[in-house]
């Protein structure tokens, strides 16, 4: 609980595990922030707190035997004075604690909301692991605040600024994100609600270190007991890390299902702005410029930067009367996309139209031949077989709750009218060349997980359909040619302009 000093996490280990927790530790400095770590046998802490006596100062401790919780006690003097265990050989560890932080909140506005409702906080452990070192392995574990969503910057900003107290936090949304099923029933501590427009805003947790102690299964050691802390002579007011405010990081919602938000700071931000402006240049002067929402390509960043598996697709046949028929500009924008996403370890698939798959196949071979991608990617195609067709594309055996992607993008990629119809720039119907892809980005609407990005430099492109009344009033034949079909970030980026496009 907020009690104006900062506080710690304690635990207590035979010295010749030390060095194994200290390397734990300083591997992940989240959830295990380390304050102080004592000499064997010292009770005393004159770093963080004066006259000074760890075998009674906290108010509940957990005693552990072969890695089992055997008891709780008020008192560690009974294990030193009757001989129960060799003090002398023990080392504590210190360490930083989220509530040195609730201070801080409220004076920046934000709710405490396990302080409001005079409970202790809702701890829950996750299935991300933690980097291993020594003896020690455990999953992280968290703790949860809900925050409305209008204070989620403000939250961000004022625990950011406390790394000896966790930090920024390591997820905002949906706890199955985490692993976490069920938040009414925490791990830890007590069920913190939820009020109307809040979300859950998960920091890592020195309870971690509890995590360790019994997956590593030392022949005895002692933690505080969660919530019951240890008290520095530090004010949560004292100074803490020196704001760098290009570093100070933001929070942007990337999506609705599950419910994400995501950090960036304000450094990569600015880039990425800077360079929203640069790709809605409009050397065609279309119009283009009118069709960009700010920080569509910033959300569809970040929300390809946690994906796993990317589906690109691309593909617009605008000269109809040749062979082939496709645009220029989407192709070599999908094997960029493509070498950038599996440089950072992401799997890619190439989705295209039957009618294309030579040409598509003959670019994938090339740009493997020169080096500019280090391996083929998968081209598949998708026909509408039935209702479930989407479905059963993007998910293995049709279950929504297992999809193959994560992300589908869809670059210059013809889209589909509001008449069902697919339309150049000119209004020349092109249907009969197109596969409905345009299906996929529908069905992933309803499935969980996949988050969908379309980029377009005319309106008629797959994904636009976001921008469509845009479309509609200041686009050349916007009536006709809008795409009708929505991705969840519509990206505008110009292409090089050919004059003799506008002749197709």
């Amino acid at each position: 609980m907020d009690s104006g000093y900062q506080q710690a996490n304690v635990i207590i280990l035979p010295s010749h595990l030390a060095s194994d927790f200290e390397a734990f530790c300083r591997c992940n400095p989240a959830p295990l922030p380390l304050l102080h770590r004592s000499q064997s046998g010292e009770t005393s802490c004159l770093p963080l707190a004066k006259h000074t006596d760890i075998r009674t100062d906290i108010s509940q401790y957990c005693v552990y035997e072969e890695g089992q919780l055997v008891e709780t006690v008020s008192s560690l003097q009974s294990y030193t004075s009757q001989g129960r265990i060799a003090w002398p050989d023990m080392v504590c560890f210190y360490l930083g604690c989220s509530f040195g932080f609730e201070g801080r909140l409220k004076t920046a506005g934000v709710p405490v909301r396990n302080v409001e409702q005079g409970r202790n906080i809702s701890i829950y452990k996750t299935a991300v692991p933690c980097i291993p070192a020594g003896v020690f392995s455990c999953p992280l574990v968290v703790t949860m605040r809900p925050v409305p969503a209008a204070m989620l910057d403000a939250a961000v900003k004022v625990t950011d600024l406390n790394p000896l107290a966790h930090g920024a936090p390591v997820h905002i949304g949906e706890p199955a994100l985490l692993g976490i099923q069920d938040l009414s029933r925490p791990d830890y501590g007590e069920r913190v609600e939820l009020q109307p427009g809040d979300v859950p805003v998960f920091w890592a947790c020195g309870v971690t270190a509890i995590e360790a102690i019994l997956s590593s299964k030392p022949s005895l050691a002692f933690s505080h007991s969660p919530g019951c802390m240890f008290l520095t002579d530090i004010p949560d007011s004292s100074p803490v890390t020196k704001p760098n405010p290009e570093l100070t990081p933001l929070c942007f919602l990337v999506s609705h299902n599950p419910l994400f938000y995501s950090l960036a700071s304000q450094r990569a931000v600015a880039r990425i702005r800077q360079l929203e402006i640069i790709i809605r240049e409009d050397p065609g002067q279309r119009g283009i410029r009118a069709l960009s929402v700010q920080d569509e390509l910033l959300r569809s960043c970040l929300a390809l930067s946690r994906s796993s598996s990317v589906a690109i697709t691309t593909g617009f046949p605008t000269h109809y009367m040749h062979s082939p028929p496709d645009e220029t500009d989407g192709p070599p924008g999908a094997i960029a996309m493509a070498t950038m996403l599996l440089a950072l370890g992401k799997q890619v698939t190439m989705v295209t139209d039957r009618r294309a798959v030579e040409m598509n196949q003959a670019i994938i071979d090339e740009a493997v031949k020169t080096g500019v991608l280090k391996t083929a990617i998968p081209l598949v195609t998708f026909e509408d077989h039935g209702p479930d067709a989407a479905l059963h594309f993007l998910c293995h055996h049709g279950d929504p709750n297992r999809p193959r992607y994560d992300h589908l993008v869809a670059i210059e990629r013809s889209g589909r009218a509001e008449d069902g119809n697919y339309y150049n720039m000119r209004g020349v119907n092109i249907k009969h060349l197109v596969d409905p892809i345009d299906n996929l980005f529908i069905a992933a609407k309803d499935i969980p997980g996949i988050t969908t990005t379309g980029i377009g430099d005319g309106g008629n492109e797959l994904g636009m359909g976001k921008v469509k009344e845009k479309v509609k009033s200041l686009m050349p034949n916007g009536n006709l040619i809008a795409c009708d079909i929505p991705a969840d970030n519509a990206v505008t980026a110009a292409a090089t302009f050919d004059p003799n496009m506008t002749q197709v």
